[in-house]
């Protein structure tokens, strides 16, 4: 009888263990936002017709604002350096605001911040990015502009 209450006891200690969440990683990484736009993928995919400026960096003169966009971009962190899955996500970012940026006839994207849980973060040389133990993510809030060539 004492083994069976001991026993039972003990699976629903275990049983319990294994309900609650487990703390999963999320590490925060400041990163050069030049890096991104170094890597050769970042040449070949990203064609020169829009021009990306952090908030804080000197633009040129800004002759029409078409409205802010986010672009929030996750990759496969699996296997992968947090750096290198950083990267992955803000090219995938920037990408997504050259595609938004030529569908409104711009040719920048100005006052770019890190957007994560939409908590702005700015700086005028690194972008925020969180990776996980599976999925790194990059999200990026910024001006869909017109500027001065």
């Amino acid at each position: 009888m004492k083994n069976n209450i001991k026993n039972s006891l003990l699976a629903i200690v275990l049983g319990a263990s294994l309900l609650s969440p487990a703390m999963a990683r999320d590490t925060e990484l400041h990163l050069p936002f030049a890096e991104v736009l170094e890597m050769p993928e970042a040449q070949a995919k990203l064609d020169g017709s829009v021009r990306f400026y952090l908030a804080g960096q000197k633009t040129p003169k800004v002759l029409q604002r078409l409205g802010s966009d986010v672009s929030n971009r996750k990759t496969n962190g699996f296997g992968k350096a947090d750096d290198e899955g950083c990267r992955w996500a803000a090219l995938s970012a920037l990408i997504a605001f050259q595609e938004k940026a030529k569908s409104l006839g711009a040719n920048a994207v100005v006052d770019i911040v890190s957007y994560y849980k939409k908590n702005e973060v700015k700086s005028a040389t690194d972008y925020e990015c969180h990776a996980g133990a599976f999925v790194v993510g990059v999200a990026l809030k910024g001006t869909i502009a017109k500027v001065a060539r």
